[in-house]
């Protein structure tokens, strides 16, 4: 009763858009706790330091920030999505999710930290990959428009992954060797421990 109730409320198009934000913000804090305990834990097993107790405030604290981001960030850029529509008679130009994304980029993920680093790493090199040339040839925009639930995205080409694998690699191997100072300090780790350290034994590792 109390859930069809509360359906027959979100359903309600005076507040429907209102309740999409809050939705939103629900589904970026669960994702992000998901992604980011999973992820902490694993990494403060095999790499963390320091007592037990330690080690779960730092999970918790790192699963706290990305949930509280993405959840920010989806309240962000759907309000500011809305506010345009209501400044454009109901409709949505296609240059408002730009700026709604600016917006929110700015207001969440501009203070460098490990999280946020992490974050904007992993979304600039999937900004990369859409340039890609698609392995198919896309949905009609009038399809996309007409209806955006019809459209799936599709993998890179085979060859232009392959180009863009051959040069990224071999960018971050000539910036390792020649300016290391340059590198993100998680894989110029994992660098050093691969490509430097494997250049003599101390003991079994």
């Amino acid at each position: 009763m109390v859930a069809a109730s509360w359906y027959a409320v979100a359903q309600n198009p005076a507040i429907h858009e209102y309740l999409a934000i809050l939705h939103g913000a629900r589904n970026g804090f669960i994702y992000g706790a998901k992604v980011r305990f999973a992820h902490a834990l694993v990494i403060s097993i095999l790499f963390g330091k320091g007592s037990y107790h330690q080690r779960m405030r730092g999970i918790l604290r790192d699963t706290w920030q990305h949930a509280s981001n993405l959840a920010k960030i989806a309240v962000i850029y759907k309000t500011a999505l809305l506010v345009f529509r209501k400044m454009n008679g109901g409709k949505q130009r296609s240059v408002d999710s730009f700026i709604a994304g600016l917006l929110g980029g700015y207001a969440v993920f501009g203070e460098r930290n490990g999280i946020n680093e992490q974050v904007i790493l992993y979304g600039a090199g999937r900004a990369v990959a859409t340039l890609l040339p698609r392995a198919k040839s896309v949905l009609s925009s009038r399809t996309m428009q007409t209806s955006p639930s019809a459209t799936r995205p599709l993998p890179p080409d085979p060859f232009y992954f392959s180009v863009l694998a051959t040069f990224v690699w071999g960018y971050i191997m000539w910036s390792f060797e020649n300016r290391p100072h340059t590198i993100q300090p998680g894989m110029f780790s994992s660098s050093v421990y691969i490509y430097r350290d494997s250049n003599g034994w101390i003991d079994w590792r």
